[in-house]
């Protein structure tokens, strides 16, 4: 049987799928985006914790970098050559551990990764501040993961390395957020316009909970940045008390317009884009969120709408809309590579 299942992989090479469109697009938004690399120098030499350190320039600079790494990978330079990442992750991670890296090691530079807390000093009782301290010694930049929302901030007391928040408890994912913009703005390039017309507009749902969910709270965040090319937030969720204390305030000052449901079918045929996720992590583990929300290839969605989804993915996310146009939840993965390329080469370019 295996023999035979192997036959058949010998016989049926894997398929190249058409990126042609995908091209398009890139060039597009390349073209869009009128450079101004000097916006990117503010985030030299910083800290990134939270999607409200950013602005609206620095975010269509970055997207502007990524897309450039994109389409012309064949001639990148190696300008993170001899410097090291410590990549800290003391919680799982599939596609932000290994985007990290690979984008790092894209741009020349060295990597030492942890991956079990157990295997450090933290096993001893070693507080975040002295293992910050000692980053200090051994790295250019920090990478961390943690299920506790304050350690990225305990740890930036000591450190005089930059570090960049991968996902602290169920505060913020300001990187994933960024990939998240990046792949909207790959899909519809004009988006990027400031004097975007009302018919341009897109209205955009959230299957997910924005006060425990990282990775919503950060989008919205930098939603409110973009505010001018959306018509309408949908949140899409059963439950009441969704917002923590002062969040949808803080949003809709920005001059976003949010509504909310508890159908995941009732708005479905309106939005342009959706975003759905069902993970959190709630203290020292995950839980499951919305999971009874579901999207499948049968779900009533606008012709031309596209899926986001932060992966990984549970039931909420039928495998059988991965052959179908709606499926740029693959893309949004890609395409967090070369965001995070251009934000580590940002960090450490000199003024």
């Amino acid at each position: 049987m295996v023999t035979e299942k192997l036959d058949i992989r010998l016989r049926n090479p894997i398929p190249i799928k058409d990126s042609s469109l995908h091209v398009t697009k890139l060039k597009k938004l390349i073209t869009t985006i009128e450079e101004h690399p000097d916006h990117l120098l503010g985030l030299s030499n910083r800290h990134v914790v939270s999607a409200r350190q950013f602005t609206t320039e620095s975010v269509l600079q970055l997207i502007r970098l990524a897309a450039n790494y994109e389409s012309f990978p064949l001639f990148l330079s190696r300008p993170l050559a001899g410097k090291i990442l410590i990549t800290a992750f003391y919680e799982p991670s599939t596609r932000t551990r290994l985007s990290f890296e690979s984008a790092w090691q894209q741009l020349g530079g060295d990597i030492m990764s942890i991956t079990d807390p157990a295997t450090t000093g933290m096993a001893k009782g070693e507080s975040l501040e002295d293992i910050a301290e000692m980053f200090n010694n051994y790295c250019d930049v920090v990478v961390l993961r943690d299920t506790h929302e304050d350690s990225v901030y305990r740890m930036i007391n000591s450190l005089i390395v930059p570090i960049v928040n991968a996902g602290n408890g169920i505060d913020e994912h300001p990187t994933q957020a960024l990939a998240d913009m990046y792949a909207i703005f790959r899909w519809r390039p004009i988006l990027t316009r400031l004097n975007l017309p009302e018919e341009q507009k897109i209205k955009v749902g959230i299957i997910g909970n924005p006060s425990q969910m990282r990775t919503v709270r950060s989008l919205l965040l930098f939603f409110s940045l973009f505010s001018y090319m959306v018509k309408e937030i949908v949140i899409i969720n059963p439950d009441n008390d969704i917002f923590s204390e002062g969040q949808r305030e803080e949003l809709e000052s920005s001059g976003l317009y949010i509504t909310k449901t508890g159908s995941i079918t009732e708005r479905l045929r309106e939005l342009d884009v959706i975003y759905i996720n069902s993970i959190a992590w709630i203290g020292d583990t995950y839980e499951r969120l919305t999971s009874d929300l579901k999207l499948s290839k049968d779900s009533p969605l606008k012709p031309d709408s596209i899926i986001l989804h932060p992966l990984a993915r549970g039931k909420e996310l039928d495998v059988s809309l991965d052959k179908t146009p709606h499926n740029w939840y693959f893309i949004q993965a890609r395409g967090a590579l070369f965001l995070r390329m251009a934000l580590l080469n940002s960090l450490l370019k000199t003024p």
